[in-house]
């Protein structure tokens, strides 16, 4: 039916999850936003592509905007009070649609068409897809004949679906952004601290990429990670990343979404040898841990001395989400001979402001705690703060902080705290 057809099967009301990343149904979600008789709709989701119409504020009072993970095009929503954020564990999402925490009415998802079985696939993005489509009491689907076809836990009948519309449209791509001579530079130092027979998980961004290019010299690494990117492509085809050692899914990479450009659509469509799986398994510390060797690489905005990492918001100002950088930095610490690593630039606003900061800003979310970090890494440097006191902590930090910052840096410090610093 057409997508206004199958919108007009939606109650006033509603809870309604929607899909995400590149697999966003965004001819559902126009022709909802069209819909002039609805209100109290509540739309849950992760970060999502393409236009959203039902963020606008003259729609706020008919649609509420819940974001699991805040992406670029709803801050502004978000800030204003016209949208909403639920801080969780990329990890516990699933669970709040089975366990009925979030009942869902509806879920709007894009698919590919169905196989010769009549299973459709899940595509590009699992995450908490499979939860919702298992869960919501009403599945609306966008089958699009350019959705890849992925294996793992993706496959749903075509008989779930109580109505669909059939499209043929390119998915949104996310090109890679070149790296800068800052980034370039934390991602050769990251790359350093990769071992042989590792298993990694990390982003998408320029900073992953950078690592990701300096790897060719590795042997036999694994993937286990919430995402990827076009960046590790080249590994996989190069036989760098092989899964050999792994004990979670070994001989295939996993992860829960993908977002990147269509090369690598078409690298995962029918690949047996990419596994996508819902991500209260691939973020499951359990699991996590049972690789040897995990090396864990996530973004931070703001650390202070004492090891404190923000990495959500800016003061009160939510940026992103927790995502499952908790999940990743608890299981590498505790996987044999793994590696706990955050990165992010010295400075920001073009130099004018340091990121590692005596205390974190006001509002400013603590993602990962002081007795969870390890790995810290700018263009300066990598520190180790596992088991340092704060007087070690502050002193490593002071040596990878942007250097027109470590003395105002270190006086603030013996100001607040008395320690005796050595000389910056």
């Amino acid at each position: 039916m057409s997508a206004s057809e199958a919108i007009g099967l939606i109650p006033p009301g509603a809870r309604i999850f929607v899909h995400g990343a590149a697999a966003t149904p965004t001819p559902l979600l126009a022709a909802l936003a069209a819909r002039d008789d609805l209100d109290g709709v509540r739309l849950y989701h992760l970060h999502t592509t393409g236009p959203f119409p039902f963020a606008e504020p003259e729609l706020a009072r008919r649609f509420r905007s819940v974001s699991f993970f805040v992406g670029e095009g709803l801050r502004r929503a978000v800030e204003q009070g016209d949208a909403d954020f639920i801080p969780v564990f990329l990890a516990d999402i699933p669970g709040l649609f089975t366990s009925g925490t979030i009942p869902l009415d509806v879920a709007l998802v894009q698919v590919s068409p169905p196989d010769a079985h009549g299973l459709c696939s899940l595509g590009t993005s699992i995450d908490a897809a499979r939860a919702a489509v298992d869960s919501a009491r009403f599945v609306i689907a966008e089958v699009n004949d350019r959705m890849p076809r992925t294996h793992g836990h993706t496959t749903v009948p075509l008989a779930r679906f109580d109505a669909f519309i059939q499209t043929s449209r390119p998915l949104y791509e996310r090109p890679a952004a070149a790296a800068t001579e800052v980034e370039q530079r934390i991602g050769e130092l990251i790359a350093a601290l990769v071992e042989d027979g590792a298993t990694l998980q990390l982003g998408i961004g320029a900073i992953p990429d950078a690592v990701l290019s300096r790897l060719g010299n590795k042997h036999d690494l694994g993937v286990h990670t919430e995402m990827f990117s076009d960046g590790l492509i080249p590994l996989i085809e190069g036989g760098v990343v092989t899964n050999r050692r792994k004990s979670v899914h070994p001989g295939r990479t996993v992860t829960s979404f993908v977002q990147g450009t269509r090369a690598l659509y078409d690298f995962v469509h029918d690949n047996p040898l990419v596994e996508f799986h819902p991500c209260d398994r691939t973020n499951d510390t359990a699991l996590i841990r049972k690789n040897d060797r995990v090396v864990a690489i996530n973004s931070a905005l703001e650390v202070d001395l004492t090891g404190q990492v923000c990495a959500d918001s800016m003061g009160h100002r939510i940026y992103s989400g927790i995502g499952g950088q908790m999940d990743f930095i608890r299981g590498a610490t505790l996987s044999r001979g793994g590696k706990a690593i955050l990165a992010l630039p010295a400075t920001a606003a073009r130099g004018t402001l340091s990121r590692i900061v005596p205390a974190l800003k006001p509002g400013a979310g603590v993602v990962t705690t002081r007795g969870h970090v390890h790995w810290i890494v700018t263009e300066y440097g990598a520190v180790n703060l596992h088991g340092k006191t704060l007087r070690e902590r502050a002193e490593a930090l002071l040596s990878i902080a942007h250097p027109d910052f470590r003395a105002e840096l270190a006086r603030e410090c013996r100001a607040t705290r008395h320690f005796p610093l050595a000389p910056t």
